[in-house]
């Protein structure tokens, strides 16, 4: 995976576009270096991100997503993002994208982009009452804390990721009135992004880190680890909502619950927050199979 923020825009950053007989434009999106054993979920999602991205007006950002993860990607090969013009609008703009790995389809998306207008305007508040980002231990330290030392823990080096809690630590005050499996974190890029005048980069960024942590949350109430062989696990469904624009190296705060798990698929939602206001928020649905190695927290 990305090392640091010159590799996670290179990773976003598609190769020039061809157009096919239909119509469609291909972006080649290239694999990055890392030790799992299938493409991160929010590769796939940033990376069709831009190729959408790259195929409506200049003035029309996303406002939403809705993706399928359809099969895994294998890590060593590249992926062909096809991107169909379904709509183009007065205000809107609506794209379909199919990545396929050789020949095989493995992710589809439908993204729909809006020009900006004035309205009415209303949001849900940040959590309030939090350590502030540098006082809190990096996602590395918390992991290596609970599970030891591994190398995974540094798949995400291009983003510098700060665990503010979970129910699993919270006091019975802390969790009052809020469902019992919830988490936060503060993440943004471990660097500054460049400036190349366009918005399209930070959402992307937003689409990557947003497929993170967000699954792990529905195993919070059971004893059960997330990371180990007792757990089957793989993102399935995943939407975002774009309210405001944001800066994807300017931290943001990523609370998450899970309100439901049933018949091996785990719920969870996501809301991240800069500078207090609600920017996007997150709804995912994935693998949370039992398997029979079952490794028991103590």
């Amino acid at each position: 995976m990305p090392r640091n923020v010159e590799e996670l825009v290179a990773l976003l950053n598609l190769e020039t576009p061809e157009d096919d007989a239909d119509g469609h434009q291909h972006f080649t999106g290239l694999p990055g270096t890392t030790v799992l054993q299938r493409t991160y979920g929010g590769q796939v999602l940033g990376q069709a991100l831009m190729g959408a991205a790259r195929t409506v007006p200049a003035d029309r950002a996303v406002h939403s997503l809705h993706a399928y993860f359809l099969r895994a990607a294998t890590t060593g090969a590249s992926i062909d993002y096809r991107v169909a013009p379904v709509r183009d609008g007065r205000s809107f703009s609506a794209r379909e994208v199919t990545a396929t790995q050789d020949t095989r389809v493995c992710f589809m998306m439908s993204a729909s982009f809006h020009a900006d207008e004035s309205g009415l305007d209303h949001a849900e508040t940040s959590p309030q009452d939090l350590d502030p980002p540098e006082e809190c231990p990096t996602l590395v330290e918390e992991m290596n804390r609970r599970f030891g030392p591994s190398p995974i823990w540094n798949e995400f080096d291009c983003l510098d990721v700060r665990f503010a809690g979970d129910s699993s630590t919270a006091g019975p005050n802390e969790n009052r009135g809020r469902p019992k499996a919830w988490m936060r974190v503060w993440v943004k890029a471990a660097g500054t992004l460049p400036d190349r005048g366009e918005h399209h980069l930070s959402e992307a960024i937003l689409a990557y880190l947003s497929d993170l942590t967000l699954l792990s949350v529905s195993a919070l109430p059971h004893e059960v680890k997330f990371l180990s062989t007792s757990l089957q696990t793989a993102s399935v469904s995943h939407s975002m909502w774009f309210h405001r624009p944001c800066q994807g190296d300017r931290w943001l705060l990523y609370d998450m619950e899970s309100p439901n798990a049933h018949g091996s698929l785990g719920f969870s939602v996501g809301r991240l927050f800069q500078d207090g206001q609600l920017i996007a928020s997150c709804a995912q649905e994935g693998l949370v199979r039992l398997t029979e190695d079952r490794a028991i927290l103590t």
